[in-house]
């Protein structure tokens, strides 16, 4: 299926009863153009893929930095730190569409992340995470439900999306739920690669 931008997305998902999480089907459409394909811009204007994150557990999550939740930046490296040599990946999409909490350049961004919270893992370039313009890689993320049942668009800034290696979202982690508890980590711990 093609997305408005043109790109195909992921399989389509399905709920996993017994965890309350959501999960890919486990059957393979090979017509289909997964996540790690999809082109993404790098905050210095260069243009690449996540295909290097294929083989990480990736938590993928839309940033900004006047927000409520910003200080989970500093909860998001600690995983990075911890988990960063048992294969857990952290990538950053900043997003200006909740009430202009992400305001800045994309230096600006990067050097308030790196300032502020030592952030070392990539956030990438500015992007919609909503409405028309919606970047591809959330057209494909935002088909995974929450634990209530509920997909479509991000609800906030800092809503999280855990992604499998080889590309099964297994978890979409709301806004209000702080990388930093116990349930979060436990969840990491339940995904990281062999």
């Amino acid at each position: 299926m093609l997305t408005s931008s043109g790109y195909k997305s992921i399989s389509p998902l399905k709920h996993h009863p017994r965890k309350g999480i959501s999960q890919q089907s486990n059957a393979v459409d090979q017509t289909m153009t997964d996540l790690y394909d999809i082109p993404v811009e790098t905050a210095t204007g260069e243009q690449t893929t996540l295909a290097t994150y294929r083989d990480k557990l990736l938590l993928v999550v839309n940033v900004a930095s006047k927000c409520g939740f910003t200080p989970q930046y500093g909860d998001l490296q600690k995983l990075q730190d911890e988990y960063r040599d048992r294969g857990l990946a952290i990538v950053g999409f900043p997003s200006n569409q909740f009430d202009g909490q992400e305001p800045g350049t994309n230096d600006e961004i990067q050097e308030f992340c790196s300032t502020n919270f030592g952030v070392d893992f990539p956030v990438f370039a500015k992007i919609d995470v909503n409405g028309a313009d919606r970047h591809p890689i959330y057209s494909s993320l935002t088909e995974t439900a929450d634990q209530t049942g509920a997909a479509g668009d991000v609800g906030w800034n800092f809503e999280k999306f855990l992604v499998a290696p080889g590309g099964d979202v297994v978890a979409r982690i709301r806004s209000k739920t702080s990388p930093g508890t116990p349930e979060f980590t436990a969840l990491i711990e339940e995904n990281l690669p062999a």
